[in-house]
């Protein structure tokens, strides 16, 4: 499950879910976090080896887990920011992050296949950032929950949102090391 201890809920508030990524990301440039994070999902899979698919808890996700909603964030925000960019206000349709990694993740799962996929993934979405200008930065879609989003604020987002889920499956190692 995901780390609601720490987190607002994106659902029932918005809002403070909102603020509260933002507030991970701080003033650091969301480019830089974005492009050093694969690298970092690298570095914790690789140092987790054989427990990286353990929960510290039932309901708590594994760092496999994690990754897998890493994964599944940029697959949504790389559709995300083309709607926002070649539409006109476009609905933003949210998901159900802990039905999607029931769903979709579990022990099965290739951490090798998801780091390429990550990678492959964000080096997409950051060239799409660089050559998008000042003006298409500021073009919004219509998130279902959270309202207009530009496509600056969207990058913004899940920069803080790498920051946040790095730092759970860090926690997540650390407690299955006991």
């Amino acid at each position: 499950m995901s780390d609601r201890a720490s987190s607002p809920d994106p659902v029932a508030d918005p809002g403070g879910y909102q603020r509260h990524l933002l507030g991970l990301l701080g003033d650091d440039d969301p480019e830089r976090i974005q492009a050093a994070s694969p690298a970092a999902w690298r570095g914790l899979v690789e140092e987790a080896g054989d427990l990286v698919a353990v929960r510290p808890e039932p309901q708590e996700w594994s760092v496999l887990e994690c990754l897998g909603h890493a994964v599944d964030a940029e697959i949504v925000y790389a559709g995300r920011y083309r709607w926002i960019l070649a539409h006109d206000e476009p609905p933003l349709i949210g998901y159900d992050q802990d039905r999607w990694v029931a769903a979709l993740h579990g022990d099965g799962d290739d951490p090798q296949e998801l780091l390429g996929l990550l990678e492959t993934l964000r080096a997409a979405n950051l060239a799409l950032w660089r050559r998008t200008d000042a003006a298409g930065r500021t073009r919004v879609g219509v998130h279902a929950e959270r309202g207009p989003e530009s496509l600056d604020l969207s990058f913004r987002l899940i920069a803080g949102h790498d920051r946040f889920h790095l730092d759970q499956a860090r926690r997540a190692l650390e407690a299955v090391r006991g």
